[in-house]
């Protein structure tokens, strides 16, 4: 099962009910935070998740509302006497922008490990997680991030039996492993059922609306995106390439994703004015994000 947090769900400036944008995904006990806006470590001890087995920190993009929480989270981290390295992801610029922020924190007492990745498509594996990453049209670089949760087929014994493979075999093959015994390969798919649909959360935030990004959130379990804007405010989201709620509800409904969760809102609009009624209408299942507001999705059988 893999839980879902918005710690924040804020952009530009943080309020009394509102803290800055990022969330926390956590798989088989570890965790992955997207953004790190400010006052992020005051909302992860609100949560209460802990902080010890966070192992990845990833940036869409380097405008402060996302970042700038970076150096704090870092010195609680250290305080609390981690150790273990922390793995950093973001687009070109990671390491500038990590150095400038941690001028603050030198002292830390475990290794950073920075990965910058280059602006195109990326897919990659870390610890638990598989990442995506999908640039999308903002005033700077900036990626959309998937992470999904790979399930393995079944293992089917009729099917190993059947196939002749030996039962000493049967768990390296369930494990993906092809393995040579008496000059005979055996491989996974000897062992193994159909393929079985994994977990996939996508989060996109600060961009306008593509192809490419609809294709790329298809099928999410949860698709968390940014409603910052107002529907009479076509105009300054294309000039500062935003999206409307709607259109990301529009996202949502071509892509076939289960449930959005909208985010990032404006400061000018607080929680009490958020109405998502219009927005039902053309993606029923949509939710307007609170701070701190949790999910935990499981697998299919």
């Amino acid at each position: 099962m893999l839980d879902i947090c918005l710690l924040g769900t804020g952009g530009m400036l943080p309020l009394p009910e509102r803290f800055l944008t990022a969330m926390l995904a956590r798989y088989n006990g570890r965790k992955l935070l997207i953004d790190c806006g400010e006052g992020t470590q005051v909302t992860m001890k609100m949560l209460g998740w802990g902080y010890k087995t966070l192992d990845i920190i990833c940036f869409t993009h380097y405008h402060g509302d996302h970042v700038t929480g970076l150096p704090g989270l870092l010195l609680t981290l250290g305080n609390a006497g981690r150790e273990e390295p922390l793995t950093i992801i973001g687009p070109p610029g990671l390491k500038r922008i990590v150095d400038g922020l941690t001028v603050v924190c030198r002292d830390i007492t475990f290794p950073l490990n920075l990965i910058e990745l280059p602006y195109e498509k990326n897919e990659l594996v870390v610890g638990e997680f598989h990442i995506s990453a999908l640039p999308v049209p903002h005033k700077v670089p900036c990626f959309s991030y998937a992470i999904e949760n790979k399930r393995q087929p079944k293992f089917v014994v009729e099917k190993a039996r059947e196939n002749q493979v030996p039962q000493k075999l049967w768990k390296k093959l369930q494990l993906g492993e092809t393995v040579e015994e008496s000059n005979k390969v055996y491989t996974p798919d000897m062992v193994l059922g159909e393929a079985r649909k994994g977990i996939k959360v996508s989060y996109s935030t600060d961009c306008r609306p593509t192809e490419e990004l609809t294709k790329f959130v298809q099928g999410s379990d949860l698709f968390i995106c940014e409603g910052m804007y107002i529907e009479d405010e076509l105009e300054q989201v294309k000039k500062y390439k935003h999206m409307l709620s709607s259109e990301a509800a529009q996202i949502a409904k071509k892509a076939e994703v289960k449930e959005l969760w909208l985010t990032h809102f404006s400061p000018a609009v607080p929680n009490s004015k958020i109405d998502v009624s219009a927005i039902c209408e053309i993606f029923p299942n949509t939710i307007a994000g609170t701070d701190r507001m949790t999910t935990t999705i499981g697998f299919e059988e």
